[in-house]
């Protein structure tokens, strides 16, 4: 058992800063993981405090996406096409460990370079790292336990850079991911065909890739197309190769600052749980910890957190359970159709967020206009963040309080 090789399928993107209008990069991580209870939490590293998504039974040492005090933000997706050396799997897995060093100690994408230069061998990883700082670098590092190959997003002619689960520098009979990396990349040409990358907000692609069940394999959109989906389906169908996947754990979004700014304006949106069932919360960047509590739990989540409500939706209006062969099949009747008066899941999410932006964004441009102070922003965080889990609880609250669960429709 312990030779089974964990298949994790995330997708994510660097949009650099010289598409958005604003100058400010992004990257964004659809996490996909056997360990789906996830928070959010604030670490006080060597040189750099930090904030980033770690598994909620986590005591440390590990972090999956985030940003630090300098600006830096890290993230990673699995590859499966670099490793050609007899490491035993004992000694891998090592990228989070990799990306909580980072985030500790570099300001710039030289930092990383020099860090991974630096490591001792062989280095315990198999992945794709993206990373952007506050002077315009962002880039993806393909690597593996010796060496890595860089891959310059600022000077991509998109702009923008999608990763799934291989490496263009590694072995091409052994890429994963392709679907969702050509469903990615088509969702990102139509938005920018129809020229919103250059105004793209975090929320957005949150909304855009993370709730997305379009599938261009297949060739399908059940979102584009959810009224005849569900009138000549049952609305259910194969969860196979879409974004959102049941393993997914949390989509995360970090928007750095332009070239030369303030690192104290990043931000991170974090949906944890399943993102069709989740809300989108910002968290500002300090060298204090002000990330919400209810999005910092440990050692796990329950339902009075972002993470453990979202994993009960889904659990109970969006997949079976594991019976048979019913875990391979993802519900979409609430998710799209709603439920008798209830709204569609995907409105009761877009609702929510929408409140918490409202407040967060007021609060924020106040804060980079210059008419508040850093610790006039911050402390107005801590008090309009204590509302959020409400907005969350009070969107569902339908769902929550009286919609039928699955269970009872298929016994």
């Amino acid at each position: 058992m312990c030779l089974v090789q964990r298949m994790y399928a995330c997708t994510a993107v660097i949009i650099s800063g010289n598409v958005t209008a604003d100058g400010r990069p992004m990257i964004w991580k659809n996490r996909d993981t056997g360990n789906l209870d996830n928070s959010i939490r604030h670490f006080s590293g060597e040189k750099y405090s930090f904030t980033g998504l770690v598994d909620s039974r986590s005591g440390g040492g590990e972090v999956w996406i985030g940003v630090n005090t300098a600006g830096f933000a890290v993230m990673n997706t699995a590859s499966y096409c670099l490793k050609d050396d007899d490491v035993p799997a004992s000694m891998m897995d090592r990228e989070g460990v990799l990306m909580y060093r980072a985030l500790e100690i570099c300001a710039t994408l030289e930092d990383f370079e020099n860090l991974l230069d630096t490591l001792a061998r062989p280095m315990g990883v198999e992945a794709n790292f993206g990373c952007i700082d506050a002077h315009g670098g962002a880039a993806w590092y393909e690597t593996d336990n010796d060496s890595f190959h860089k891959i310059d997003v600022s000077g991509c002619e998109d702009g923008y850079y999608v990763v799934t689960n291989f490496s263009v520098s590694g072995d091409s009979r052994r890429w994963k991911g392709i679907e969702r990396h050509i469903t990615a990349c088509s969702i990102l040409r139509d938005m920018d065909e129809r020229g919103e990358i250059g105004r793209i907000r975090p929320l957005d692609i949150i909304d855009s890739l993370s709730r997305s069940y379009r599938q261009e394999i297949l060739g399908i959109d059940l979102v584009r197309d959810a009224g005849k989906f569900l009138s000549e389906t049952r609305g259910c169908i194969a969860d196979l190769d879409f974004i959102p996947r049941r393993s997914t754990s949390a989509s995360v979004v970090i928007q750095g600052v332009r070239d030369g700014g303030n690192p104290s304006e990043s931000v991170l949106w974090a949906a944890l749980g399943y993102p069709a069932s989740s809300v989108a919360v910002p968290v500002p960047v300090s060298v204090d910890n002000h990330v919400p509590d209810r999005l910092s739990r440990y050692p796990e989540s329950d339902m009075d957190s972002f993470c453990g409500l979202s994993l009960w939706l889904k659990d109970r209006f969006i997949f079976y359970e594991d019976i048979s062969s019913m875990a391979r099949y993802v519900d979409l009747r609430y998710v799209l159709g709603g439920c008798g008066q209830l709204p569609p899941m995907l409105e009761c999410c877009r609702s929510a967020e929408d409140e918490i932006l409202e407040k967060f964004g007021t609060l924020y441009s106040g804060y980079v206009s210059g008419n508040i102070s850093h610790e006039e922003y911050l402390e107005m965080y801590d008090s309009i963040s204590e509302g959020f889990f409400d907005i969350y609880h009070s969107s569902f609250a339908g769902y929550i309080h009286g919609a039928e669960p699955l269970y009872i429709r298929y016994q």
